[in-house]
């Protein structure tokens, strides 16, 4: 089983649309019983509030729920338990190691090779949406071969 923690900054936008967009992918080709796939934070704002609303929204327009999601951190222990961390820009690959301490094992990575764009900033979710798909998809064919 492969074992897949999302990472951002509050874990009510980007990480947790990326968890439940992996999710759809995986169910849909068959694969979810092949994987373990959660979302965190990097900073304490907004733990055990639920996905920003636009966020759970835009989710909602290509059939994918996020019910029962609520925002949680990001644990030092978390780096023994996860195969791969996938962040959505370089402050949390920053903050994600400033929690670990280092990365010996190299699991901290980008979901991308540039930065998501915050939409908590941008307020443009539909666009959002779009990357993490395609870096989702990307992840998924490269993860793939690997159950």
């Amino acid at each position: 089983m492969v074992k897949i923690m999302f990472v951002c900054h509050g874990n009510i936008c980007r990480s947790p649309m990326a968890e439940f967009i992996f999710k759809d992918i995986i169910n849909k080709n068959g694969d979810g019983d092949e994987f373990f796939v959660k979302s965190s934070a990097t900073s304490c704002e907004e733990l055990g509030n639920a996905v920003y609303p636009p966020a759970k929204r835009e989710l909602g327009k290509h059939g994918i729920s996020c019910e029962g999601k609520f925002a949680v951190r990001l644990k030092k222990e978390d780096y023994e338990k996860y195969d791969t961390f996938i962040c959505m820009d370089q402050k949390n690959v920053r903050n994600t190691l400033l929690i670990f301490g280092s990365d010996t094992d190299g699991k901290v990575r980008m979901l991308l090779d540039r930065d998501v764009s915050d939409p908590w900033y941008s307020g443009d979710f539909e666009t959002t949406y779009t990357d993490i798909l395609t870096g989702c998809t990307n992840l998924y064919k490269k993860l793939k071969p690997l159950k």
